[in-house]
């Protein structure tokens, strides 16, 4: 598939029954296939037009195409008769930020000879699987739901990395945290982690029960072979699901950690404010003592100004043994 391929166009790659694959673009193969051929159709970013030709094509239920028109779905499986649609999600990475993920949406036609794929975007890996099938029959060979299969699990496989980095700064993040006592540190990485692993969660828990089910199902659209593959990416999707719970825990303990770090660092500050201000009130005390203007106070004798100074060397110094004899 062309990576600039344009938004509402069909792309379309058949499998022909002499073993040809035969790749063509627009509305013209837009169709059910002949006898003998398994056809692929794939369309990105949809017009109403793209969705009406696909109801007067290959009469999609009207329920499916409403979905294929707004996008937000959760992942499942719909079972129309004569085809099932399915909705699933994939994630890539954004550009030069480690802690942000997007989310990709798929809607998928399934029926005995064809496989139409519908989403609001580019993904990289159903353009993986779209050009490993145009170069080689193997993928629609095995039927349509085999190159369904592919896809889900190449969407999965592409998830794990994604998983691995934000783990991975999350880890180092946590590090700085215990190993440099007095590290200051931009929590801002840590709640778009935290986001980003929410949003995989919300995604990923409704992913395995759709991979479940599909493998679950007893159809003939979806080959025994298929369905043991299946079961497979339901366990790895299960995998993934755990590890993202992990890193959501793991970004929350990040941010407690680091907050009673702070929160000690605090209470350390305020217990050396506290002895400053007990040390300093007695001297504060002296010198308001022996400096007030009143007459009778023994200011003409130069030994209660050597007492008043001895006091304000030995009142701090005994006050100070006692605090970190008691304290301290």
């Amino acid at each position: 598939m062309d990576p600039e391929y344009a938004a509402g166009v069909f792309e379309v790659l058949d499998l022909t029954a002499d073993g040809k694959l035969v790749p063509s673009t627009g509305d013209a193969a837009v169709a059910l296939p002949p006898e003998g051929t398994v056809r692929w159709i794939d369309l990105v970013a949809p017009d109403p037009g793209a969705l009406a030709l696909l109801k007067e094509r290959f009469g999609f239920h009207s329920l499916a195409l409403s979905d294929c028109a707004d996008y937000g779905l959760e992942s499942k499986v719909d079972d129309y008769d004569d085809h099932l649609f399915v909705v699933i999600h994939g994630f890539s990475a954004v550009k030069d930020q480690p802690y942000e993920i997007q989310i990709h949406e798929v809607h998928a036609f399934l029926g005995e000879r064809y496989l139409v794929t519908v989403h609001d975007n580019k993904l990289p890996a159903l353009d993986d699987i779209w050009a490993k099938a145009a170069a080689s029959p193997a993928v629609l060979e095995r039927g349509p739901s085999w190159a369904l299969y592919q896809q889900i699990d190449a969407m999965v496989d592409a998830t794990e990395p994604l998983v691995d980095r934000l783990a991975e700064v999350l880890d180092e993040l946590e590090t700085r945290i215990i190993e440099h006592e007095h590290v200051v540190l931009d929590l801002s990485p840590v709640f778009k982690g935290r986001r980003s692993a929410a949003a995989m969660s919300r995604v990923l828990e409704p992913l395995r029960d759709t991979v479940r089910t599909l493998h679950r199902h007893p159809d003939s659209r979806i080959t025994p072979r298929t369905a043991q593959y299946l079961r497979d990416v339901a366990d790895h999707v299960a995998r993934l699901a755990k590890r993202v719970a992990d890193v959501s825990d793991q970004c929350h303990n990040i941010i407690a950690a680091y907050q009673a770090l702070q929160t000690s660092r605090t209470n350390e500050v305020m217990k050396r404010l506290t002895i400053f201000s007990a040390v300093f009130l007695p001297l504060g005390f002296i010198v308001g003592f022996f400096g007030q203007n009143f007459t009778g106070l023994p200011m003409g004798d130069d030994r209660w100004m050597w007492a008043m100074l001895a006091s304000m060397v030995v009142v701090p110094a005994g006050l100070l043994w006692w605090i970190k004899a008691r304290w301290l």
